[in-house]
């Protein structure tokens, strides 16, 4: 293995470290499954983050709608 190839798995390896703990930090403070999007993290990148911050976007809408309606 070259030097580059090396320092690119290195790159990669702390990319999906990162985005999997931030992922699974997040997680537990909106009280999603923390360890399932962890894990997921850890799997590929960027798709994990993406999805995830699409999933929480359609979950605060609906909690927001849900509040709304407590209001009348």
């Amino acid at each position: 293995m070259s030097n580059l190839e090396i320092f690119a798995l290195m790159v990669c390896g702390l990319i999906l470290l990162t985005q999997s703990i931030f992922l699974f930090i997040d997680a537990r403070k909106n009280g999603f499954n923390q360890w399932m999007w962890g894990i997921l993290g850890l799997i590929q990148a960027p798709f994990p983050i993406i999805f995830y911050m699409i999933v929480k976007k359609i979950r605060k809408k609906e909690e927001d709608e849900l509040y709304d309606y407590r209001d009348y």
